[in-house]
């Protein structure tokens, strides 16, 4: 079974820092990007940085030059460093997975973790 699991939120002050970590398990084949999304209590789900299998990167706007994505020495880890927060970035961060495929089944699929919580206070 694949697995991404996510690490690293948590409370922190305005202008303060954090850095997530998502991690896969299972058996993975290739991924083709990986991302991280957030939602707000009464929003959608949003797009926050994506990296691809070639090292692509691409911001929402309103995280350029404060959030950086990069991937792991360890294969099919991603992390984001989030830097100046701000009380609007106060979300659940979901780690992604994009066309993965594996041995154990046909095709690709697109794959999320469970979420990590960031508060950010003022």
């Amino acid at each position: 079974q694949v697995r991404l699991v996510e690490s690293g939120g948590g409370l922190v002050q305005a202008g303060g820092s954090l850095r997530l970590s998502c991690v896969s398990s299972g058996s993975i084949t290739s991924i083709s990007a990986m991302g991280w999304y957030r939602q707000a209590p009464g929003k959608q789900r949003e797009l926050v940085a994506t990296i691809t299998s070639a090292g692509s990167t691409n911001y929402r706007d309103s995280v350029k030059g404060r959030f950086t994505i990069s991937t792991g020495d360890a294969k099919n880890t991603v992390f984001l460093q989030m830097n100046s927060l701000k009380p609007e970035d106060t979300a659940v961060y979901y780690c992604n997975a994009d066309r993965v495929t594996s041995r154990t089944w046909f095709g690709s699929r697109n794959i999320w973790g469970q979420g990590t919580q960031v508060t950010v206070s003022s």
